[in-house]
């Protein structure tokens, strides 16, 4: 489903910033893949690369075997919104927004048709427990409901890949544990999934952790 070869990004500037050095990584349909490393090892430039949100300075990056490196920037963005999913730390809600309107947000740019965007944006809703905050404006939402509506709004497409940045970085255990147990659910529906993380438990959950220091891949121990 995903495959780089040889990838390399270098930032430019004054001094160049070597964020990536030369890795390969495949991830099958169906895995689900940890990236782990201590803070600056190149996790979030790597799910940059993989989820196309960032061109690599050398290497291919194949999605379902069509090679992107060299895409433009048209045929990216329409691969990207097509197979892509998004989660971040940061939830990027819309406060003054209803958590509905949040999660239409996600086929914004997507080839689903805008009748079809608020039955979609409702089922995604139920899928994270979140159908009685529908019409709630997001800033009145918890730690967890906001994560959990993050979640909504990058599978209301239905993605074959999800991509998450520290999806519970920002919350408690108890909400940590249900967004975990709602992620492996999601996962059950087919697909793959790529989560950065710095914890040992979400990492333990996947079917492989990937350790990414100074920019390479240092080695890819089972789980």
């Amino acid at each position: 489903m995903l495959r780089a070869e040889s990838i390399t990004l270098t930032y430019d500037g004054a001094t160049p910033v070597h964020a990536l050095t030369d890795i390969d990584l495949t991830v099958g349909y169906g895995e689900r893949i940890a990236l782990i490393g201590p803070s600056g090892a190149g996790k979030s430039s790597l799910l940059n690369v993989l989820g196309l949100l960032e061109v690599p300075s050398a290497g291919e990056y194949w999605v379902d075997g069509q090679p992107t490196a060299s895409a433009s920037e048209k045929t990216r963005a329409q691969l990207r919104s097509s197979t892509f999913g998004f989660i971040f730390q940061a939830f990027h809600l819309l406060d003054r927004r209803s958590v509905l309107e949040n999660v239409k947000l996600g086929l914004f740019f997507t080839e689903v048709p805008q009748r079809e965007w608020n039955d979609r944006a409702a089922q995604a809703l139920e899928s994270v427990g979140l159908t009685h905050r529908m019409h709630t404006p997001a800033r009145l939402l918890s730690g967890g409901e906001r994560q959990r509506a993050a979640i909504a709004r990058a599978v209301v497409h239905s993605p074959s890949v999800l991509m998450a940045d520290e999806p519970t970085g920002n919350l408690d255990s108890r909400n940590s544990a249900r967004v975990l147990e709602l992620l492996a659910a999601l996962h059950r529906d087919g697909g793959a999934q790529v989560i950065v993380t710095h914890d040992e438990d979400v990492a333990a959950q996947m079917d492989r952790a990937i350790v990414v220091f100074d920019g390479t891949v240092r080695c890819e121990p089972a789980h």
